[in-house]
């Protein structure tokens, strides 16, 4: 085959699907940016500052959920239709939190939006694995990464602009307006495009656990899995919830206690839903769905309290905190460009060792910044280093997802992955926030914050030198 006639992702026969799947990653990248800029805004309206980690966590902990049903949906009948009530209750749950009047209302929407939001990831990775070659994973990931070049330009700007002159509440419910637009758009790209597997493609899961570089899934039925995934994400809820409990209940004092209980149940209640493995880093795909796990509770832990960093304490408008979310995200798509074009020569172990440094300079400036109060305009350049750092990390770890996978067994390795990405996040985000509120005299909360940032990326090097290249 000649260089000209190599396929691309913009092929004529998958140019509708590129087209329709950016679309929702592109939505979601406005929501996520623009509940980080506004989250302090909406957490004084409400009169929520205790339960300010949950309104990040709640989402994420439902998602899990989300995760599991659509991985096990998508197995067996495709992902069109895991996708489709995906994006609805994603829809749904920005519209609760638009409308609500106070805080646990709020927190309900993000609920629910968790749910479409973990569904509609784990859809679009199978998606993805039913249409596109192997060649093609690292450059649709790509795309989906550029996805953000945009919204992360003018998202957290816009939200900013949105909650400074109009209100709040239109940064979730214009969100919700064009998803609501995008649905249609996605279902016209998908109709009469065939997302099932080729049955005889895929190895039974006898053969993949035979493979010294995949891991064997666990043989646990939809329904245990369904429960193990609604006590994860009951536990991480908890675990935000330990930081404002009512002093009938024992008040701050039993927060840690409880919140180290729910960590330890957690860790039980995953062990089926992850590949074997995973929690004492085996070499394989059970390293790269913990680096997955580790690298984005410490990346979105730390983010979650850079814009409230910077209008608390040095009273930056909601605008202009959102250039720290802006250079972050361009620096995550830039260098997710990269790895989709030099993934494979620079190899998982230079990427990992790359993304520490980067990862290590953003948490480092906030820290800085936070203990000494120095310029608050290097927190701002520092986490443009750690978003290239993630943009790096990410499309690497779903292409070696892929590539440890068969038809038999993608929709279970793409849930683990993403759960593993929201559980993560979900529970470091708690337990910063926890220790934020236990400690906030003298700014010891923001501190207590970026020290634990930056010990989860220095343990994420364990996993992450162990992922090895994907059988290449």
């Amino acid at each position: 085959m000649s260089a000209s006639a190599a396929p691309t992702i913009w092929d004529r026969e998958r140019l509708g699907i590129t087209i329709g799947t950016v679309v929702l990653i592109f939505l979601a990248a406005i929501e996520a940016l623009a509940v980080t800029t506004v989250m302090p805004v909406v957490a004084d309206d409400l009169h929520g500052q205790a339960l300010f980690a949950v309104a990040f966590s709640a989402t994420l902990a439902t998602g899990v959920i989300g995760m599991v049903a659509v991985g096990a949906w998508s197995d067996r009948a495709g992902p069109r239709a895991p996708l489709y009530t995906a994006v609805a209750l994603f829809a749904i749950g920005l519209i609760v939190s638009g409308l609500a009047p106070d805080m646990l209302t709020f927190i309900a929407g993000r609920l629910i939006q968790g749910l479409g939001a973990g569904g509609q990831t784990v859809a679009l990775y199978v998606v993805v694995a039913r249409i596109y070659p192997p060649q093609l994973h690292g450059p649709i990931f790509a795309a989906y990464a550029a996805a953000w070049v945009v919204p992360s330009m003018i998202g957290p700007f816009l939200a900013g602009a949105v909650t400074e002159f109009l209100h709040w509440r239109w940064a979730f419910l214009g969100v919700a307006i064009l998803t609501a637009a995008a649905f249609a758009l996605v279902a016209a790209r998908l109709r009469g495009v065939s997302l099932q597997a080729d049955a005889a493609d895929a190895a039974p899961v006898e053969s993949v656990a035979a493979d010294s570089t995949a891991a064997p899934r666990r043989r646990i039925g939809i329904v245990t899995r369904m429960m193990l995934a609604v006590v994860v994400a009951v536990c991480a809820v908890a675990v935000g919830f330990a930081a404002d409990l009512p002093e009938g209940l024992g008040g701050r004092a039993l927060g840690g206690p409880l919140a180290a209980v729910a960590v330890v149940v957690i860790g039980i209640a995953l062990l089926p839903l992850l590949p074997t493995g995973t929690l004492r880093a085996a070499a394989g795909l059970p390293s790269v769905v913990l680096m997955r796990g580790l690298a984005a509770g410490a990346f979105f832990a730390a983010e979650a309290y850079i814009p409230k960093l910077l209008i608390d304490r040095f009273d930056f408008s909601p605008t202009v905190a959102g250039l720290a979310l802006t250079l972050s995200a361009l620096g995550w798509s830039g260098a997710s460009a990269v790895q989709g074009r030099y993934g494979d020569v620079l190899g998982s172990r230079r990427i990992v060792w790359i993304t520490a440094v980067l990862m290590a300079v953003g948490f480092s400036a906030a820290l800085l910044v936070s203990i000494i109060d120095a310029d608050p305009w290097v927190v701002v350049i520092g986490w443009g280093f750690a978003g290239g750092g993630m943009g790096l990390l990410y499309p690497r770890l779903t292409v070696l997802t892929l590539a440890y996978s068969t038809t038999a067994d993608e929709g279970f390795n793409s849930s683990a992955l993403s759960i593993a990405d929201s559980t993560g996040s979900a529970v470091l985000i708690a337990l910063a926030g926890l220790g934020f509120v236990l400690l906030p005299i003298a700014g010891v909360g923001y501190i207590t914050v970026y020290v634990l940032a930056l010990g989860i990326l220095a343990l994420a090097l364990l996993p992450g030198l162990r992922m090895g290249d994907g059988g290449r």
